[in-house]
């Protein structure tokens, strides 16, 4: 690591470990926070069919597609700059989706929110590292790193929880607004900077290609159900999506400083890491999502109780930290990975089978329970899984292309569990209501028009007395089925991903030796919810 840096030789300054910590505890927290908020957004700005998905997705993608640039942005131009920049935009997209309207000026507020989240995640980590002199001194400060990630996460569903039950969904993302104020100002007041240019460049023509194919590919997976898979536009967005994901590996394999080193899937065991990578956070993230959904627009209980399902999802995670890390230097990560999806699958199978009457929140602790359990050791595990099966020179660049697949599988999750639970919903749902002998002409007409115009979860939220609220419970039940398949889906992917690791993947303990290549400057950061 050469770096041309103002900090000195000694160790690393308290005020850049502060300015570190607090950005990546920011950034966690604006992305994982309105999940908790779903019921309310489906309440008052009325989004209709795949409309609240990408309300996750918009904060998501950006975060996916540019972290790895702004790492190398931060190389180029100064890391502290890009701290200040990143929870400056990130408190502009938060002040957009405070003051939203209605529902596409919330997707823009979430798209810049993520795009200055995208900006801390791997510039928090590499600022931290940059300023560490020893091994030791730098496993100590990434665990502060990584416990405050892990603290965003306990803190988002807190935030958003409080302030949806007790105030408004405007107010939550207030909150952000004045923690990403405070994050700008102790990283410019107190942040010391460093960069390191040498051999580091942009990869514009990667970059644009990969933006571009997974954007078609959102586009094509979260429309599809509402459009049509035979409609032009999804159609067009596939065709999109694979040529630009042809021409990004294209570009990688004549860029001199690539996004994404391709050669690095010619490891069978990488190329496999890499598989359950995504499979496996598409699985928690999707299970996050269809709770949300569950628990918000369907059964239309409160930000607090939702809130409480998210706690169950990632309070879990910093409680085993210390015998997650004990567990990786004693076991092969490969043991520990098996284990934490297969707890997951438990978990998502068991929540599949859950009446969606039910709106006790003791019936969650067992099945969500199971699954934070699983995601705290998957998420300690997977990295070091991929490292430990290339050489060591390659070990940095093995993490961070672990982590942009890993990104990649958290925004899969929302995109494919809604597109597939609302496409179920509302073939159910239309069945159910040509079936139905107790609902007379006018009811029924009504309820195919709220179908039309706003999909299965605009049908549950009609008020009662209306004509179509006679339809509800045609509505309810038809998401309760669309979502719990959703569920299966998730469990069916992470043991899937158990199988591949078990069977496929070689690799080692993630032993002292391993700890400096996982803790290179350029690695990114989890987007962990």
């Amino acid at each position: 690591m050469s770096d041309t840096s103002a900090a000195p030789r000694g160790s690393l300054p308290l005020g850049t470990l502060l300015a570190g910590c607090l950005a990546v505890c920011l950034a966690q927290i604006g992305l994982a926070m309105p999940a908790t908020l779903n019921g309310l957004f489906q309440e008052h700005l009325h989004p209709v069919g795949s409309q609240l998905t990408w309300i996750s997705d918009a904060f998501l993608l950006p975060v996916a597609v540019l972290e790895l640039s702004f790492g190398v942005l931060g190389d180029l131009f100064g890391r502290k700059r890009l701290l200040v920049g990143g929870a400056a935009l990130l408190c502009a997209g938060e002040v957009v989706a405070a003051t939203a309207s209605g529902i596409h000026q919330l997707w823009t507020g979430q798209a810049l929110a993520g795009l200055g989240a995208a900006a801390l995640f791997p510039t928090s980590l590499a600022m931290i590292a940059a300023g560490t002199r020893t091994g030791a001194q730098r496993a100590r400060s990434i665990a502060l790193w990584a416990s405050s990630l892990s603290a965003g996460g306990f803190l988002a569903p807190l935030i958003g929880g409080i302030t949806g039950t007790y105030g408004s969904w405007r107010s939550a993302f207030v909150v952000v607004v004045v923690l990403a104020l405070i994050s700008a100002l102790v990283s410019g007041l107190f942040a010391t900077d460093s960069r390191s240019p040498e051999g580091r460049s942009l990869d514009i023509g990667g970059q644009l290609a990969i933006g571009v194919g997974l954007f078609a590919l959102l586009y094509a997976v979260i429309q599809g159900p509402e459009d049509g898979w035979d409609s032009t536009p999804v159609i067009a967005a596939f065709l999109v999506a694979a040529l630009f994901l042809v021409l990004f590996v294209a570009a990688e394999r004549r860029a001199r400083s690539p996004l994404l080193r391709l050669e690095l899937f010619r490891n069978r065991s990488f190329a496999v890491a890499s598989v359950v990578a995504v499979v496996g956070m598409f699985s928690f993230l999707g299970t996050a999502y269809a709770a949300s959904i569950r628990l918000g627009p369907i059964q239309h209980q409160s930000p607090m109780r939702t809130a409480f399902a998210f706690l169950l999802l990632n309070a879990i995670t910093p409680a085993l930290t210390p015998l997650t890390s004990r567990l990786l230097h004693r076991l092969h990560a490969r043991v520990l990975l098996t284990a934490g999806l297969v707890l997951m699958a438990a978990g998502d199978f068991l929540a599949a089978g859950l009446d969606v009457d039910d709106r006790a929140l003791p019936s969650l602790i067992l099945p969500l329970g199971l699954v934070g359990c699983g995601f705290a050791l998957t998420v300690s595990s997977i990295t070091a899984t991929a490292v430990n099966t290339v050489p060591v020179p390659l070990a940095g660049m093995a993490s961070a292309a672990t982590n942009l697949l890993r990104d990649f599988g958290f925004t899969l999750g929302p995109a494919v569990i809604g597109a597939v639970a609302l496409s179920q919903a509302a073939s159910r749902v239309n069945g159910a209501l040509a079936d139905a002998s107790s609902l007379d002409a006018e009811s029924r007409a009504a309820a195919h028009e709220v179908l039309a115009e706003g999909g299965p979860l605009a049908l549950n939220s009609v008020p009662p007395a209306s004509p179509p609220g006679a339809a509800r419970e045609y509505a309810l039940d038809a998401l309760g089925h669309g979502y719990g398949i959703g569920f299966v889906i998730c469990g069916c992917a992470a043991l899937l991903s158990a199988v591949l690791v078990a069977t496929a993947l070689r690799g080692g303990k993630a032993g002292p030796e391993k700890e400096d290549p996982l803790l290179d400057d350029h690695h990114s950061a989890p987007a962990a919810t």
